[in-house]
């Protein structure tokens, strides 16, 4: 009986084979994404960072409303991260077919926490561009679009709307597709690509916006909470925007000269 009852418990403890199968099956895609994450990949020719830099200009120009809903993608992440930094609730993200988004956040409705919130949408696409020019600069453009996928799925469970999940969602998928299959001189090209993407985007919402004297632009809540002139803060995320681009295309090109 108790040898019997030892062999029972044996096998009630066994996983069963198909489970194995699946850890084994995830733990490799776990392994074959890290190393594809941390794989270099030669930089494109100066030539060809300078055709995608261009290409991304004609985008923010003739393309803005589809450019502006990635750049608002990334005004409202940026919103996102800092109010929980500066120790907000996060309630939800909102993103609308007009290209505008919104925030919600729970705490107070002033103070240095409000302020950075503020501020820190029509910062954010210049310094993901910023970072996306660093990564891709430096060969790891795998790991760039696989961060921007990571980052983009943590995104989607805050988005409280039909649309602003299915921007997201299609986007990250996008991304992983082009990521898993590319092959790496195209992969460099992409990461090239949206790193030009956002650094030459993000200073055209500012200048929007300093044209804007509603109360309810971000500009015109920092005025409020802080009591300095909305254009101080135009011209500070003016500085930063351009500051990012210059340095952004810096990293893109090393041989340039400014």
């Amino acid at each position: 009986m108790l040898t019997s009852r030892s062999l029972s418990l044996s096998k009630g403890r066994t996983p069963a084979p198909h489970s194995y199968a699946r850890q084994t099956v995830l733990v490799e895609l776990i392994g074959e994404l890290w190393r594809r994450a941390l794989s270099v990949h030669p930089a494109p020719s100066a030539a060809v960072a300078l055709m995608l830099a261009g290409t991304a200009l004609l985008l923010v120009l003739f393309a803005w409303p589809l450019v502006r809903l990635l750049i608002t993608v990334c005004h409202e992440a940026g919103h996102a991260v800092v109010a929980l930094l500066a120790g907000r609730k996060l309630s939800g993200i909102r993103l609308h077919s007009d290209t505008s988004g919104l925030t919600l956040t729970q705490g107070r409705p002033s103070g240095p926490g409000m302020a950075f919130t503020f501020f820190a949408g029509y910062s954010a696409p210049a310094l993901v561009g910023l970072g996306a020019a660093w990564l891709a600069g430096t060969g790891y453009a795998a790991g760039l679009l696989w961060l921007l996928v990571a980052l983009l799925a943590l995104m989607l469970l805050k988005i409280r709307n039909f649309y602003g999940a299915l921007v997201v969602a299609s986007t990250g998928v996008l991304i992983a597709l082009a990521s898993w299959y590319a092959p790496p001189e195209t992969l460099s090209w992409i990461a090239y690509g949206l790193a030009w993407l956002l650094l030459l985007a993000a200073p055209r919402p500012v200048l929007e916006v300093a044209g804007n004297r509603s109360p309810q632009t971000d500009a015109g809540q920092l005025a409020r909470i802080t009591h300095l002139p909305r254009l101080l803060w135009v011209g500070l995320w003016l500085v930063l925007t351009v500051g990012a681009l210059l340095l952004g295309a810096i990293w893109l090109l090393p041989g340039l000269k400014l």
